[in-house]
């Protein structure tokens, strides 16, 4: 296993604060590899001008993150844009198309951006145009001008009749930057990206009236994907993260939200945003709970998907997939994993080796497990942190440090996540001799 210092220090340090890496994932990529040539396959059939809507199912710390960002890493090595967005009643309401597309905005992220990519995207878009224009020869200034918007309209012609404000606003920006004048141009793409408050005078001078509303927001993601598409990316990938925050919404809120998601997957299926993957994560009680996906028959017809079958024929073509989650098995095989990534960036790494084998891998993964429940799938997050952080760290600045000697597992409620708590609770009710032993949080 070969990777780059900075690839290794992003990994080690994500696992370390407890958090999911944002790149390097396919080094950690255990039990993924039954998704890979599905995965693969409806990426490039989106790069070819096609459209697909994906569902994802787990239980909470099986992994829907991880398999997220490791989808958007895949798809970026295909030259994708790639948003994340996690869907909240406040910040991100599903049913506010507008507020979900200046979301993804502001998380657009390009194989050279980490976010907020929208502006490179578009010079970069304008400078193939221009380079379009000149490839048919010597033009003077104002061929060059006339001939650019001719081009800029022509790309643009689907788009306008949905959105003629997003083409609009794209001449302006493309007039302010070649003029000077960076301030309007810099809120002319502000309006582009569904920015609220933008100046009326800067609005008035690209023929643009008002914000960016919910009808609006469709078309603007058509403009989007036409800009990438032009700019010689394969297209936008697109994750919903955290969609079971719905069930937790207002009826009215959550049915509006439902509908929403049931209106994207009519309009990617009719083949309104070509080259666009969007991936939608929940929890199985979301899919299948009557305050969920079920509330809403069409929707819920949409997304039927058999997982009464042994999960080992699971179809990962199929349009909703599910996550098995981790096993001791497998827990322990990602341990063994990170062990080695740190190991290859240590100066003792024979020491580490010895030190942290493969044996106490897996005691350390048992343990945690034994203090979440017994419940494995919940363990990931803080078994790999409590490996890099307590153990791993420890092994590498204190050549006496054993960690079967001188550590001991404590796992603290004020770390956990509400589920993880969930699960810890049970765990203590599990080990307690008496009532006595059990903490009830007073």
């Amino acid at each position: 296993m070969t990777i780059s210092p900075r690839r290794r220090r992003d990994i080690i340090d994500a696992l370390r604060r407890g958090t999911v890496p944002r790149q390097g994932l396919d080094v950690l990529a255990v039990g993924l590899g039954r998704f890979e040539k599905a995965v693969d396959d409806e990426l490039d059939v989106v790069r070819q001008g096609s459209a697909q809507f994906k569902a994802l199912r787990g239980e909470y710390g099986s992994g829907k993150t991880f398999f997220s960002r490791w989808l958007t890493e895949r798809a970026k090595k295909k030259n994708f844009a790639t948003a994340e967005i996690q869907i909240s009643d406040t910040e991100t309401p599903l049913y506010r198309l507008e507020k979900v597309y200046r979301r993804v905005v502001e998380n657009l992220s390009t194989p050279g951006v980490s976010s907020g990519a929208l502006g490179d995207v578009v010079d970069g878009w304008l400078y193939v145009l221009g380079q379009d224009v000149q490839g048919g020869g010597p033009l003077d200034a104002d061929s060059v001008e006339a001939r650019t918007d001719e081009l800029l309209e022509k790309r643009l012609a689907a788009v306008s009749k949905e959105a003629p404000a997003f083409a609009m606003a794209l001449r302006a920006y493309r007039q302010a930057r070649a003029t000077g004048q960076e301030a309007e141009a810099d809120a002319l793409l502000a309006w582009l990206g569904g920015q609220p408050h933008v100046s009326a005078s800067v609005r008035r001078s690209a023929g643009v009236r008002g914000e960016l509303d919910h009808f609006g927001a469709l078309g603007f993601l058509q403009g989007l994907l036409t800009v990438l598409r032009d700019s010689d990316y394969a297209g936008l990938v697109l994750v919903l993260d955290e969609v079971e925050t719905l069930q937790r919404m207002r009826s009215d809120v959550r049915e509006k939200s439902l509908n929403a998601l049931r209106q994207l997957m009519d309009e990617v299926d009719a083949g309104r945003f070509p080259g666009l993957y969007v991936l939608m994560t929940g929890t199985p009680a979301f899919y299948d709970g009557q305050q969920g996906v079920q509330r809403l028959a069409p929707l819920a017809q949409r997304l039927q998907t058999d997982f009464d079958t042994d999960d080992r024929f699971d179809n990962p073509r199929a349009t909703q997939i599910r996550l098995r989650g981790f096993t001791p098995d497998t827990l322990v095989e990602l341990g063994s994993r990170v062990r080695d990534i740190y190991a290859a960036g240590a100066e003792a790494t024979g020491h580490i080796h010895t030190v942290v084998d493969d044996a106490y891998v897996a005691t350390l993964a048992a343990a945690v497990a034994g203090e979440l429940g017994g419940r494995t799938g919940v363990a990931p997050r803080v078994f790999l942190k409590k490996l890099v952080a307590d153990v791993l760290d420890r092994v590498d600045q204190f050549p006496d440090f054993d960690p079967r000697r001188d550590y001991r597992l404590t796992v603290s409620a004020t770390e956990l996540t509400a589920v993880e708590r969930e699960a810890h609770a049970r765990g203590d009710l599990r080990t307690a001799s008496s009532v006595d032993d059990v903490d009830l949080g007073f």
